[in-house]
């Protein structure tokens, strides 16, 4: 038998608020994002310059994307949203991992990118189309459940080719390449597990408030919504530019 442990209403509701707070944060902060997201100015300058094998700064520019990454980050919210134990919560982050770690090294090491404005419109699709199987769209409107294991696992993939492109685009000398890039992926890991563990002492701390239900339906009509604006941005980006 579980036992679930109740807060008081008060506490539920400040949970609650304090997270669909966090929510509108990030999409305050998506316009910026959207068609900004990669490496910064700063960082750019610095791949473009250097040569040889720089374990250190390459781990760091892979965590900091990932951290940054507001649609990594609520992609990855999405997925576990509903899921309680953490070997579920582990299988699903990993096959996301090697989803996007596959395509991302990949990628880079054959020079084979996407536009960057479509590849970035697909992740925010990503961030669409996990909040919608958790508000339970697909069962009501088709009659059935997609398998959301393949559908991490492919979103993986996708999200890989957004950080393959940025990185094709910042012309990285070949010298020491290949340790550049598995120093990044590594980076890349270490930001979503940093970013995980956030999601988790707060989604933990939600979950068993009696309000969760009702505000968790809001909190994926609120990354839906993020994702559409994501979307807008890049697909006007793409006919702009």
């Amino acid at each position: 038998m579980t036992y679930i442990h109740r807060t008081p209403a008060g506490r539920g509701q400040a949970h609650g608020v304090l997270v669909l707070i966090l929510f509108a944060g990030i999409m305050t902060l998506w316009t910026e994002a959207a068609l900004a997201h990669a490496v910064t100015l700063g960082d750019q300058g610095y791949i473009q310059e250097i040569n040889g094998v720089h374990i250190i700064p390459f781990l760091y520019l892979g965590a900091k994307h990932m951290v940054t990454g507001y649609d990594h980050i609520l992609f990855l919210l999405g997925v576990i949203f509903f899921l309680y134990g953490m070997k579920q919560i582990a299988a699903y982050v990993s096959l996301f991992a090697i989803g996007h770690s596959v395509t991302m090294l990949a990628g880079v090491w054959f020079k084979f990118g996407i536009n960057s404005y479509i590849i970035d419109a697909i992740i925010g699709f990503s961030v669409i189309y996990k909040a919608l199987d958790n508000l339970g769209a697909y069962q009501k409107w088709f009659g059935f459940q997609p398998n959301t294991k393949i559908a991490t696992l492919i979103f993986g993939f996708l999200h890989g080719f957004g950080l393959a492109s940025k990185i094709i685009d910042y012309d990285i000398s070949p010298d020491g390449l290949l340790a550049n890039l598995i120093a990044f992926n590594v980076g890349v890991e270490i930001g979503q597990l940093l970013a995980l563990a956030a999601i988790l002492v707060v989604m933990s701390r939600w979950r068993v408030t009696p309000s969760f239900a009702r505000q968790a339906y809001a909190a994926n009509v609120l990354m839906m919504t993020a994702g559409f604006t994501l979307m807008g941005f890049q697909i006007a980006g793409y006919f702009v530019a």
